[in-house]
Formats: C-alpha cells, sequence, structure tokens
C-alpha cells in the first residue's frame, strides 16, 4: 500500500489533508518540519511526499534538494501560496513532480496523487525485455534521443508508451532537467489550457492567482503530452502554434512567452482514423509525427511475459516484505497462455495481486487472476482500478474466511480502511 509524508509547518493543514488523504484510501505520516520529515524519510519508505514550500528553517526548495540528494526517486508534490513563475520552475527543476497552488480543492488533491501514484512507469526508465523487434525499438529511440526532434509513441493501453518517453529523455541533452508529464486523457477539456499554458491573475472567474502551465515548466527540458488522441480541437490548435512558433500565450496574458522545450507526444488511438472523424487535425499529426515510434503489444513478445512477471515479483517481494521464490510450473503455463489484452500493466497488476495472496513459497495458478471479460477493443482498459482493488478484497476475505484483521494485514490496509472500502463497494463481507 503507497504511503504518503505530508510536511508541512501549519497545524490545520497538516491535518486537513491527513483527514483527504486517509478518506482516499492511503496511509499517511506527517511532519510539522523538514528536518523531521528527513529523519522519517531515513525510516520508512514512502510512495508520495507532499511538502509546503514556505516553510520555518528548512524551505521546501531546500527540502525537496535534501531528499534528492539521497537519491531517493519518490514522487514530490509541492503545495504553495506564492506560486511565481521563477520558484515553481525551481522546484520542478531540483526534483518535484508536480505542484498545487493554494487554495485547491480536495478533488485536485486527490487527482494529482493518483496521478502521480499511479504511474506505473514512473522513477529511472528501466525497460525489461528479450524481445529483438522491443530491442530494435529503443535502439531507434536512442539515436533519436540525441535530438530535439519531436517523437509520437504509440500502442495499445499498457504497452509502456511513458517508459519509451521517459527513456528517450534520460538519454537526451535535457536529462538534466525532469521531464514534464500531462496526462491529456485525465484533465478536463476547459481546465486543459489553462493547465497546458497557465493563466494570470483575473483571466476568467476562479483565476484567484497566476497558473504557471506545463509548457513554462518544462522550459529546457522536455514535455510529453500522454494520451494527445484525447486533446479537444481547440486545444490542438494553440499546440500547433507552440510547435511552430516555439512561443506560448498564458490565458490573459499580454505578450507571448518563449519556451526551449522538447515534445512527445503518446497515443493509444489510430490518429489518421480521428482524422478522418474531424478529431484530430491533420496539420498537428504531421508536425507530431516527425518521428513515429510504434510499440508491439505484449502478446507479440510473448518471450517477455515470464521476463517481465520475475521483475515484477521481485519488486512487490520486496515492497511487501514476502519471501516467494518464484513461479510453479502451471503458473508459467498459465501466464504464457493469456492474452494479456492490457500488457505490461495487466501483467504487472496481476502479478501485485499475486504476490498479496500468495502464502506459501511460489505462487501459483490460482493466485493469478486474469480478467477475461474483456471488451472487443483491445486498446482499452480492460479493468479500472476500482474493479480490480474489490476483485482483490473478495479474494483475500475468501482466503481469511472472513477475518477482516487478516485480510487487512494481507492486503497492507488498516481494519478501519477496509471496512470503510467494503462500505463503499457495497460488500457484505
Amino acid at each position: 500500500m503507497s504511503r504518503i509524508l505530508i510536511v508541512d509547518d501549519d497545524s490545520q493543514m497538516r491535518e486537513a489533508l491527513t483527514v483527504a488523504i486517509h478518506r482516499y484510501g492511503y496511509p499517511v505520516d506527517a511532519a510539522k518540519n523538514a528536518n523531521t520529515a528527513l529523519e522519517m524519510i531515513k525510516e520508512k519508505d514512502y510512495s508520495l511526499i507532499i511538502t509546503d514550500m514556505k516553510m520555518p528553517g528548512m524551505s521546501g526548495l531546500e527540502f525537496i534538494k535534501s531528499v534528492r540528494a539521497h537519491t531517493l526517486t519518490v514522487p514530490i508534490l509541492v503545495i504553495t501560496g506564492f506560486a511565481t513563475v521563477e520558484n515553481a520552475v525551481e522546484c520542478m527543476k531540483h526534483g518535484a513532480s508536480d505542484y498545487l497552488m493554494k487554495p485547491f480543492s480536495f478533488d485536485t488533491l486527490e487527482q494529482a496523487i493518483r496521478g502521480l501514484l499511479n504511474n506505473d512507469f514512473s522513477g529511472d526508465a528501466e525497460i525489461i525485455t528479450g524481445d529483438e523487434r522491443m530491442l530494435q525499438t529503443l535502439r531507434m529511440a536512442k539515436e533519436v534521443a540525441r535530438t530535439d526532434t519531436t517523437v509520437l509513441i504509440t500502442g495499445e493501453s499498457g504497452t509502456g508508451k511513458e517508459l519509451v518517453a521517459r527513456y528517450i529523455h534520460k538519454n537526451s541533452n535535457r536529462s538534466s532537467r525532469r521531464m514534464i508529464a500531462v496526462n491529456c486523457a485525465a484533465i478536463p477539456d476547459n481546465l486543459l489550457e489553462s493547465e497546458l499554458f497557465g493563466h494570470e491573475k483575473g483571466a476568467f472567474t476562479g483565476a484567484i492567482e497566476r497558473k504557471i502551465g506545463k509548457f513554462e515548466l518544462a522550459n529546457k527540458s522536455t514535455l510529453l503530452l500522454d494520451e494527445i488522441g484525447e486533446m479537444p480541437t481547440s486545444v490542438q490548435a494553440k499546440l500547433l502554434r507552440v510547435l511552430q512558433e516555439k512561443e506560448i500565450d498564458r490565458i490573459g496574458g499580454r505578450s507571448p512567452v518563449a519556451v526551449d522545450i522538447r515534445i512527445i507526444a503518446t497515443t493509444n488511438r489510430d490518429l489518421i482514423q480521428e482524422i478522418e472523424k474531424g478529431n484530430f487535425r491533420e496539420d498537428l499529426y504531421y508536425r507530431l509525427g516527425v518521428f513515429p515510434i510504434e510499440l508491439p503489444p505484449l502478446r507479440e513478445r510473448p518471450g517477455d511475459i515470464v521476463l517481465l512477471a520475475n521483475h515484477f515479483l521481485e519488486r512487490y517481494t520486496k515492497q511487501y516484505g514476502k519471501t516467494i521464490k518464484g513461479f510453479s510450473p502451471s503458473a508459467v503455463d498459465y501466464m504464457n497462455s493469456c492474452p494479456w489484452r492490457g500488457n505490461i500493466r495487466e501483467l504487472q497488476n496481476a502479478i501485485q495481486r499475486a504476490v498479496l495472496l500468495c502464502t506459501s513459497s511460489l505462487i501459483e495458478r490460482e493466485h493469478i487472476i486474469v480478467n477475461n471479460n474483456h471488451r472487443a477493443e483491445p486498446q482499452r482498459s480492460v479493468m479500472t482500478l476500482k474493479e480490480m482493488e474489490r476483485e482483490m478484497i473478495i479474494k483475500t476475505l475468501k482466503i481469511t474466511g472472513g477475518n477482516r484483521t487478516k485480510a487487512a494485514e494481507k492486503l497492507g490496509i488498516t481494519v478501519r480502511t477496509l471496512r470503510n472500502k467494503l462500505n463503499e463497494y457495497q460488500l457484505n463481507l
């Protein structure tokens, strides 16, 4: 279970954030200053750190630098009431993953947290493969990384498009700065323009402070536009201008702002079909697709299935403190026979569930739960996170004979959180 650390000198804000994050289902610790937080980080592993910027003693920026000095790759979400272009860019430059400007809604907070925690391929750009087609793709990616060429990465959901984007950034001359990523599908259409380009105070109702957009935050670095096929055509027009002119216009701004960025876009959609339907601009497609990379689905690289499964097994046995030696022959045969329409992400989720459910030294066939009721479109998600969570809770309670204390322990959550989840999913178990 992902544990979150809050760092804020304001006791009321700490309490509010703690209550909210508990409601989201995550265990959370809180520190009243950066020095205390650094000591806590030495004692526990955290999946996300949320820190205020303006604190007595060590500031938020100094804290970020200290965390990164220990080579920690944990995502860091900055919250501040004093956002400017300079300090926002400075935070991202020194390792912050994202920032929220006060005041913000708890819906916005939840979206930011889940976006950072659900990034399956965050951190180092490690790619596990022995497949020759995939290796050739990586060789191409490494070559184009040395240039500033715009790259369009296509492939089904779960094939590792974002991971390849991070691999390109890591091998580029911009790698000293953090890559900025935007999921175009996760942001409502009416907010996407502000998220990308930023806005000035008073530009529209609710714009109580200046907001720095992701383009400015990515200056001198790489901007990843994830799921570009979901971008509304009105924003596509502004993106095309950025690619052509190398400058952006904040909403309500008086003059353009020059940006030096490298753009990588990803999509699981067929953009040619979207052009024919009128959903995507043809001129933007050719601007983005200067160097196209298509990732093969997992079913076309069967030799990687067990290789990846062992990689995820090692990760989750360490995370959950288990001693599982490997997979039984029946489990291996079953994994090799599965279609894996959700690709690497589906395999990863299956191994994570298997590790949680396994009480022996080997993962058996029955521990690997795969959703076989896929929809016709292989490029769509095969199972939502809530569906997987619900299924895992049911399975674990069956294994423990309905003992909620033991089930919560296996799931890595508190009994209270389990009880709340049972109420949320209307499960009378």
